[in-house]
């Protein structure tokens, strides 16, 4: 079986929308780095809790991607707060 590497962020952020903007501008950068798909969500009763799910090419991608001086800046200035990263290799997937 081939490994399939996903990424799972959770963070604060100061705006939801001013994040998206910021978030949809880096699409190209993300694709580039090797982000194939993903996934936003947040926490029921505080719009500010985001979590992007991401699937990547690999996991040595992704953090040399994540961990870089330019995603510190965007990061930044998208006012995230306090990310937390999980790197993260599929074991098992299924539908009921």
């Amino acid at each position: 079986m081939t490994a399939i590497d996903y990424v799972l962020i959770i963070h604060q952020v100061k705006d939801y929308a001013a994040w998206k903007v910021v978030f949809d501008q880096a699409a190209a950068l993300r694709k580039a780095a090797g982000e194939r798909s993903f996934t936003l969500l947040r926490h029921d009763e505080d719009a500010r809790h985001v979590v992007h799910y991401s699937q990547w090419s690999s996991l040595a991608a992704a953090r040399a991607f994540f961990e870089s001086p330019e995603l510190v800046e965007i990061r930044r200035r998208a006012g995230v707060e306090a990310p937390q990263f999980h790197y993260l290799r599929l074991l098992e997937q299924g539908s009921l």
